[in-house]
């Protein structure tokens, strides 16, 4: 099992960046696909990125694709979401997940997620 907990996230104004980490206990962290998703108020959980086990393959919506980076370090069983260039419509609760399969952009792909940390964009 893998428990999930995630930080940084805060208020910030558009075109500011933020980095949110996602540490994840377990010694089997490193064999789990991650994602991030996000959440607004009265929205659907959406996707935002993942990345596979070994770092080798990484995915983005969109949307964030230019200014959002995942990244990991297995050593520290956490995961990264380097967000630049905050847009107001960014704002949300924003999640981690693990899977023991193939990260992608379904909720249902995931095992376990974390309880969110809030990322907010004033313009």
């Amino acid at each position: 099992q893998v428990q999930l907990v995630e930080s940084g996230g805060g208020l910030v104004q558009a075109g500011d960046s933020l980095r949110l980490s996602c540490a994840g206990s377990g010694r089997t962290f490193s064999n789990y696909d991650m994602g991030w998703f996000r959440q607004s108020p009265g929205k659907e959980r959406e996707f935002v990125a993942a990345i596979n086990w070994r770092s080798i393959s990484t995915y983005y919506i969109d949307f964030v694709k230019g200014r959002f980076t995942i990244s990991r370090d297995n050593a520290k069983n956490t995961v990264y979401l380097q967000m630049n260039s905050l847009k107001p419509e960014d704002t949300a609760v924003y999640y981690c997940a693990a899977t023991r399969g193939v990260a992608g952009p379904g909720r249902s792909l995931y095992d376990y997620w974390g309880q969110g940390t809030q990322v907010t964009v004033s313009s």
